[in-house]
């Protein structure tokens, strides 16, 4: 299956695996056949077409990736190339929260109190 020029509609699965958006194929059809693939909104299946100036929308590590197609290939590429077949509209990943240090108590010291269970929460935010 070859595309014809750079606007073919192709299979959303190979365009997926072709951008570096999966890892390998299987997986992008997996992706697809779970319902983690949008094509413009609407959830898609494996074999569906994938044009220029489409919206694709994978989830993937719980967060959402969002692009729109540039160009559409069905050969997987250098990643230089593959960025140049999509335009990458993904939000930036939410600023990471810190930690409250872990509580250490001595070995032996047997079960906290209330009172120390308190204190423990205090320490780590949540009370």
């Amino acid at each position: 299956m070859a595309a014809d020029g750079p606007t073919a509609p192709v299979r959303v699965d190979s365009w997926l695996w072709a951008v570096r958006l999966a890892k390998t194929r299987s997986e992008a059809t997996a992706a697809c056949k779970g319902g983690h693939v949008r094509l413009n909104g609407d959830r898609v299946k494996p074999a569906q077409r994938v044009r220029t100036g489409d919206e694709v929308r994978v989830r993937r590590s719980g967060r959402e990736h969002i692009v729109i197609v540039q160009r559409t290939i069905v050969k997987r590429v250098s990643a230089a190339v593959a960025a140049e077949c999509l335009i990458d509209k993904t939000p930036p990943p939410p600023a990471k929260t810190e930690r409250p240090a872990a509580v250490i108590r001595e070995r032996g010291a047997g079960r906290p109190t209330k009172r120390d269970r308190r204190a423990i929460d205090r320490l780590r935010g949540r009370g």
